[in-house]
């Protein structure tokens, strides 16, 4: 192949860069403005109505339907109609006789009109006088209060309060072992009834009582699968039994799923297990929410037809009648339930429903069924019942307040069952004692309280108190009080609470307990400025008597908050230091890590200022408790992200430096061969934070001391010791800033040491590429300072690298080519390679020298043309050197440019390098020829004929032939692109016309565009 001369262009860059700017075009100031606001104007067009079409309004005023069943139900129960067709004597007997015995005896009239079997739609209109109603029991509906499932809508507040505090103490009940859960023995008011009236003369029809045991009676089968199971089990066999509901109501056999709810709710009369009994009340009470929202779809769905849909907030005149007889039947099918529990859940479940039947149905429920519980004699039978009715009663009717305080003042009638004899011979029996079973309470009385303060007025609490306060043992409820109602109402009487805190019985309910409840209340709300010293001594007086380290800690970790949210250091150094008292013997705190975590992140959160934290004397004591590592290196990362977060100056403050400084080495030292990636990377991340804001001002030699000294700390994670390689950068660049660029002899020696650092730092780092980087920015930075034998060092150093660079990197956990970075890398090389003056004792040029020897002996891919295009930007380099004058300099550091002024030996040197660059890239192009890469061949001949076109000087006749063969190279198979060569061809027409450019005309005439056909 022929050897072609090169020849650089002539470069101005000024007159280049002035032709460049845009023009300038004078601006007329008109109404449009690109920052101008934007005025919409709305254009109103006349509504075209098709003729005969109605409004939408007009259907508002049609009248209604009458419908034929709404004076059925109008203010009654469903249950009050059974007595219409009754037989007047029936109900003479009926009025001497209890009221599930009148419910009984009007059930047998019924039945002899209605027979419950599985059309859901029969149904007899019927009519009963207020008194016969008045004597009727009723359903009820409520859900437990620990259970997160039970959300209303209405109540979002609730709903997170009663996830931490329901399904986390529920299931977090110890193991029970083996279940015996036996039939319940719970006597019902109507079978204590029929017993008294044995002399009573009614008999009920084969018929109905068939029907009646299949609905109210346990199948022998599945009463017998649940006893003597696991916890395990038990919880497996419920949820069995729950998907069997969906079954068998997706096939359509509504009382195979009636039978189902009813065997599951009658288990919520069985204490057999007591400790069990809150998990259990959950599991059940999650079918029976099931059941009850399957019902309503139901009939939900029959009201919706063709036409219209049911609005959310519909009135019983949009049901249909096919609705309102299927919720009727539903209700009497529950109405014939004999047992008082399973009747009272089942009939809650669906309390939604009589929303198809009458607009006070549920207003007019709600109190027969807070009734309705009284005849529940377990109290923690009939607690969970409350729970389960307050949770109804505010999802389905939030604004009737008067079901809920009825529920609350009923408990507290019966709250002293809980100490009575029949409770306490329960417990001895199943040998749970009373600090056991108290616990089992606060769930449901918890939600129970939730419901009744919710947007409560501050006189409900000052009421309740007062109720309180008559009670004995009243510790049970005074924490169910102070966890429902806001905390602002709780914090203003604080002095009232701790007064009767202090009343209150040890036995069952620990006052420490209480103490804890007041806590969490105080730090959610302040008390009053006077009475806050008062609060925390009345409160400590009492934790710190405490033995049990766990039972200290529990309550001690809430109180922290409060006496750092209101008093100074001194206050908190003394909290902590009894922390560390009750904590250290017998290395109590290796059990109490959690806690101890928490009062660390409350005295961080509201000390901000980091000097005073660290003055706190007992602060660095209380970090050595956690002697864990992971623990303690968890405990380090929340203090860094603190003093990252909260630090808005750069600090100096030995006390602060010392302090973290220890921290920063504790998280450091726990890095380990097995410590992930993420790991590194989040602990590299909090110390590069803590460097960062570390400043001595002007004091660069203390700052560099800091340096050195974090370097020997920190040695293990690579991006620290990177981090700490540009910190060293960027001082010597601001020692550059400060003297002016003019350094006398202590600055320049003070910058040598900084580029020494850098030196010695950069080949202990692993990542090929981080250490080629560095090199390059280091020796820029020490060619700025005139630095320039320690520059020459880390461009050869970057130089010898090269030859190191794997043919793949892992980026990112994934394996890529590492070429391409090579490019990029060895791009921004040649740009400070431009301004690198040559040494006087090594030769024209031999950097570039260097670095083309190395490029030539580096292992390239087979199919890679990264060479080549390594090849193209040297001869842009080498053509730049070529200029009088550099593109750019740097200030008091003299280039080429001013070192050899156009000499003739240097310019002949630099084009013999030229020449030697194109051959390897023409013999490259010859070679794509025999492989048959003919399109990568076209796209570096098209690039190769740019480069020359940019900075050869075409005016030669040898260069412009090549770069007419060039062209002629890019088209001959049909591989370039027509587009690209077509702006080209464009480009050179239009810079033929500059004075110094007409050599292109002809140029242009002799490039002729092929097409692809």
């Amino acid at each position: 192949m022929a050897v072609f001369p090169w020849h650089s262009r002539n470069r101005n860059y000024k007159a280049e860069f002035a032709s460049c700017r845009l023009e300038a075009v004078p601006l007329e100031f008109g109404d449009y403005h690109p920052l101008k606001p934007i005025k919409v104007t709305e254009s109103k067009t006349k509504k075209v109505t098709r003729k005969g079409s109605t409004s939408s309004t007009s259907s508002s005023s049609s009248s209604s339907m009458v419908d034929p069943l709404s004076s059925v139900l109008d203010g009654t129960d469903p249950l009050s109609m059974f007595a219409a067709t009754a037989d007047p004597a029936a109900l003479a007997a009926a009025t001497v006789m209890c009221p599930s015995h009148a419910c009984l005896v009007i059930l047998e009239q019924l039945m002899d009109h209605v027979l419950l079997g599985t059309d859901e739609h029969n149904h007899v209109s019927l009519q009963v006088s207020d008194t016969a109603a008045a004597t009727l029991p009723s359903p009820l509906l409520e859900e437990t209060a620990s259970d997160p499932r039970l959300k209303c809508e209405s109540t979002p507040e609730l709903r997170s309060q009663c996830l931490k505090k329901s399904k986390l103490e529920f299931l977090r009940m110890p193991p029970l072992g083996v279940l015996v859960l036996e039939k319940s023995h719970l006597c019902d008011v109507n079978s204590f009834c029929l017993g008294r009236a044995g002399t009573a003369a009614f008999a009920m029809s084969e018929k109905v009582r068939t029907r009646l045991e299949e609905l109210d009676d346990f199948e022998e089968g599945s009463q017998k699968e649940l006893l003597n199971l696991t916890q395990q089990d038990y919880v497996n066999r419920i949820e069995e039994l729950n998907q069997s509901l969906k079954d068998a109501w997706a096939s359509d056999q509504k009382v195979k799923a009636l039978k189902i709810v009813i065997q599951c709710s009658k288990l919520l009369s069985d204490t057999s297990v007591i400790q069990f009994y809150p998990s259990k009340f959950v599991l059940i009470t999650d079918i029976l929410d099931t059941f009850g929202k399957l019902v309503y779809e139901r009939i939900f769905s029959m009201c919706v037809d063709n036409r219209s849909v049911l609005p959310d907030h519909f009135s019983p005149e949009n049901a249909n009648d096919t609705a309102k007889e299927t919720c009727l039947n539903w209700f009497f099918k529950i109405a014939s339930i004999r047992e008082l529990i399973p009747r009272f859940y089942v009939e809650a479940s669906i309390l939604k429903c009589n929303k198809f039947l009458s607009k006070t149905g549920i207003s007019e429920c709600l109190p027969r069924l807070t009734c309705m519980i009284r005849g529940i004699g377990d109290p923690l039978v009939s607690v969970y019942a409350r729970a389960y009715l307050c949770r109804v009663g505010m999802e389905v009717a939030p604004h009737l307040k008067e079901s809920l305080n009825k529920n609350f003042f009923d408990f507290l009638l019966t709250f002293k069952q809980i100490h009575g004899d029949t409770v306490q011979n329960q417990l001895v029996v199943q040998g749970v004692e009373l600090p056991s079973y108290l616990p089992l309470y606060p769930p449901a009385m918890d939600w129970i309280f939730q419901c009744i303060s919710y947007h409560a007025p501050e006189t409900l609490l000052t009421e309740m108190m007062e109720r309180c306060k008559k009670l004995g043992n009243n510790a049970l409820l005074l924490n169910s009080v102070m966890s429902a109602f806001r905390a602002e109402f709780i914090a203003t009487r604080s002095m009232d609470f701790i007064g009767m805190i202090k009343e209150c019985d040890e036995s069952g309910f620990p006052k420490h307990l209480l103490f804890r409840s007041l806590g969490l209340n105080l730090a959610l709300a302040d008390p009053p400025e006077s009475d806050r010293l008062q609060i925390l001594n009345e409160a400590w007086k009492v934790i710190t008597k405490l033995k049990n380290p766990q039972d200290y800690i529990n309550c001690a970790e809430v109180w922290v908050e409060y006496t750092c949210k209101h008093f100074t250091k001194r206050e908190v150094n003394t909290v902590l230091a009894d922390v560390i008292k009750h904590m250290t013997p017998d290395r109590a705190f290796e059990d109490s890590y959690p806690q101890l975590q928490l009062i660390i992140k409350k005295v961080i959160a509201y000390f901000h200022d980091f000097s005073v934290l660290f003055s706190v004397e007992k602060f660095l004591p209380f970090l050595d408790m956690f002697q864990k590592e992971s623990v303690r290196v968890e405990v380090c990362k929340c203090i860094m992200e603190a003093f990252i977060k909260h630090q808005q100056e750069p600090t100096k403050d030995p006390v602060i430096l010392n302090a973290l400084l220890h921290v920063c080495k504790t998280m450091h030292d726990s890095v380990n061969a097995l410590t992930l990636e993420d790991e590194k990377r989040m602990l590299s991340y909090l110390i590069n934070g803590f460097i960062k804001m570390v400043s001595f001002g002007r004091d660069f030699e203390q700052q560099l001391s800091f340096y050195v000294e974090s370097r020997s700390m920190f040695c293990n994670l690579e991006p620290v010791l990177v981090q700490l390689i540009h910190s060293v950068n960027r001082l010597a660049m601001e020692t550059r800033k400060v003297m002016k660029g003019n350094h006398s002899r202590k600055t320049a020696a003070f910058v040598r040491a900084c580029v020494a650092y850098c030196f010695i730092t950069i080949p202990s780092l692993t990542g090929i590429f981080t250490r080629l980087n560095l090199y390059l920015h280091s020796g820029q930075v020490a060619l700025a300072n005139q630095c320039l034998s320690q520059a020459d060092a880390f461009f050869k150093a970057a130089i010898s690298l090269i030859p190191e660079v794997p043919k793949m990197i892992n980026i990112e956990g994934k394996m890529r080519p590492s070429e391409s970075f090579l490019l990029e890398f060895l791009c921004n090389f040649f740009s400070t390679l431009l301004i690198v003056p040559d040494h006087p004792e090594r030769g024209v040029l031999f950097l570039v020298r260097e670095l083309l020897n190395v490029i030539q002996d580096y292992t390239w891919e087979d199919n890679s043309d990264e060479k080549i295009r390594i090849y193209t930007c040297v001869l842009h380099l080498l053509s730049a050197m070529s200029q009088e004058t550099y593109l750019y300099h740097i200030d008091k550091v003299d280039s080429n440019d001013s070192l050899y002024g156009g000499d003739s030996k240097f310019l002949a040197e630099n084009n013999k390098l030229c020449e030697t660059v194109m051959a390897q890239i023409l013999e490259h192009l010859k070679t794509l020829a025999k492989d048959e890469a003919l399109k990568r061949q076209s796209s570096l001949g098209l690039s190769f004929f740019n480069s020359i076109l940019a900075h050869g000087d075409l005016r030669n006749n040898k260069l412009n032939q090549l770069s007419v063969n060039l062209w002629h190279l890019a088209q001959r198979h049909g591989c370039a692109d027509t587009r690209t060569m077509v702006k080209t061809l464009e480009y050179i027409k239009k810079r033929s016309k500059q004075p110094d450019m007409t050599h292109l005309t002809e140029l242009a005439l002799r490039l002729p565009l092929q097409t692809r056909t």
